[in-house]
């Protein structure tokens, strides 16, 4: 079954054109595209969850980033994926911290959009170059003292070797010989030991040396 789309974009034009384009790809549907996080929260009382949530930060009533901890408390298993005009470190963090499992710009063209729900959906973390630069330099230049007691054990040090290498789960269960569900379980695993909410703090906190 083709991943499920939805939309939080206040801006009219943008949002009725990813819609559309989305909804004509045969790898996506995307059945729904509101303006604000409150009316999605409406949505989602009487319909299936998407996959995964387009989120702008700037929005009428609550903000982006705000939804994404409420959408997420009740929701896990859905993956948002900022869509945004803001590049400043303290929304990327507060983004990430938050939940959020992909940071994009406004700029970024439709078809790469899609291509970054795909990649989410097959366990990738999707950032505009611009921002992936600015979360290892943000890390490099605030990392605190550093972890060597995060208890991860050899096969989760494997798991997050496998993110930082851009794996999908897919290839990670490959590259390892163990099942999609196992690698899904040891990211759970992981998330908890380093109180992370994303794969892309995983991935920087590995960089920067502290696991």
């Amino acid at each position: 079954m083709a991943p499920v789309v939805g939309i939080v974009e206040d801006n009219k034009k943008i949002r009725d054109l990813i819609q559309r384009y989305l909804d004509m790809q045969d790898e996506l549907s995307c059945p729904v595209a509101v303006d604000s996080v409150e009316e999605m929260q409406e949505y989602l009382e009487e319909h299936p969850a998407p996959d995964v949530i387009l989120m702008d930060i700037q929005l009428p009533g609550m903000s982006g980033i705000k939804g994404i901890s409420l959408i997420k408390e009740e929701y896990e298993d859905v993956d948002i994926i900022m869509l945004t005009i803001y590049h400043d470190s303290h929304k990327i963090f507060n983004a990430l911290r938050a939940g959020a499992s992909g940071y994009l710009l406004k700029h970024t063209s439709l078809p790469e959009i899609k291509e970054s729900i795909l990649k989410l959906v097959d366990g990738g973390a999707p950032m505009s170059p611009q921002i992936a630069r600015k979360v290892i330099n943000h890390f490099q230049e605030n990392a605190p003292k550093k972890n060597t007691d995060s208890d991860l054990t050899p096969r989760e040090h494997d798991i997050v070797n496998g993110l930082v290498d851009g794996l999908s789960y897919k290839m990670i269960a490959d590259r390892y010989d163990i099942s999609i569900d196992t690698v899904r379980a040891h990211i759970r695993n992981i998330y908890k030991k380093l109180h992370v909410n994303s794969k892309a703090e995983v991935i920087a906190k590995s960089l920067k040396g502290e696991i």
